[in-house]
């Protein structure tokens, strides 16, 4: 049982994934208010004493990215103002994740900004779900735990059939994603090497693909990404893959952020099934026919009681999690 002084807060984003956790846990959602001003600026009042508690703070800093972010800011002031004892912010999605480095000059590294402010707010603690770029860890100079998403997905893949072992292939979109296509690899037991297409990036959400290297004939191709945005780079790698003789082919992705002209893309695609985690809150209105949903609110839950108990996580990821899709 997690500590008897434990708290849940749930803030905008993602309440439903919240509850979910606060089911995994054990202990029900605290109460707090979140109101606007009629220009815009946030209010936060927590109805409850926090002083000498361990708090965990459920926020997915997704569209609106910035309106979201400022409310965690606003939470984490006011915990550490309340003499909270902890204050862990879980993220299930982490927004401005993409801008971890300098590629051209006078770049800022906006991901390094959003982890100093957070951690000056008051934070003590942060988990977070499949950052963009696993250097995104060394940004904090407070304990961070780095959850993966992808056994979740790997045992949806399994459970449907869709893996099966000697007719499908994984396929990275490009070649900074082979770490994360191995492991998917790894985790299904596929005899076939993993694909990478080659694909080049003029300017954000613009991507040119070119060629894929690997063999995808006659196979199920998984394609695996982080995160989905406008699945211009997703949807004309699915075509490739096509194109060179694959039978299907599936996508997998963390975080479904479905900007502009993503849901027409996805529906309109080559894929069968786009298969998402639930780390931000889809409205029904980003909902589609090839959309299937897959829960990872008994991931974090899990996650949040091993912390509250001073256990280890590392052990969470040496066996797969059962699969919850969402309904």
């Amino acid at each position: 049982m997690p500590k008897s002084n434990l708290k849940l807060f749930s803030l905008s984003s993602n309440h439903p994934l919240a509850e979910k956790i606060a089911a995994e846990v054990g202990v029900p959602l605290s109460d707090i208010s979140v109101k606007r001003f009629a220009d815009g600026e946030v209010q936060i009042n927590i109805e409850e004493s926090v002083r000498g508690a361990d708090v965990f703070v459920i926020q997915s800093t997704s569209q609106p990215v910035n309106d979201n972010l400022m409310e965690l800011l606003i939470m984490i002031d006011a915990l550490k103002r309340a003499s909270a004892n902890q204050i862990n912010v879980v993220l299930p999605y982490y927004g401005y994740a993409r801008q971890d480095r300098k590629a051209r000059s006078r770049e800022p590294i906006t991901a390094k900004l959003v982890a100093n402010m957070i951690e000056r707010a008051g934070a003590t603690r942060v988990m977070a779900l499949d950052l963009h770029a696993a250097q995104i860890q060394g940004f904090f100079d407070l304990p961070m735990d780095h959850l993966q998403g992808a056994p979740l997905l790997a045992d949806y893949l399994i459970e449907t059939g869709i893996a099966d072992k000697e007719n499908a292939v994984v396929v990275s979109p490009d070649h900074g994603g082979m770490t994360r296509a191995r492991n998917l690899n790894n985790m299904l037991g596929l005899e076939a090497p993993v694909a990478v297409i080659d694909k080049r990036r003029p300017k954000p959400n613009v991507a040119e693909v070119g060629s894929i290297v690997g063999d995808v004939a006659g196979k199920t191709a998984i394609m695996i990404d982080d995160m989905i945005d406008t699945a211009g780079t997703i949807t004309q790698g699915a075509q490739l893959v096509m194109e060179h003789g694959a039978k299907e082919v599936y996508v997998v992705a963390s975080h479904a952020v479905f900007s502009g002209p993503a849901l027409e893309r996805l529906q309109n695609s080559v894929f069968t099934k786009v298969i998402v985690t639930d780390s931000i809150n889809l409205p029904d209105s980003k909902k589609f026919d090839k959309l299937e949903i897959v829960s990872v609110g008994e991931l974090i839950g899990e996650a949040i009681r091993r912390v509250s108990m001073n256990e280890a996580i590392s052990p969470m990821f040496k066996h797969r999690f059962r699969r919850r899709t969402q309904e």
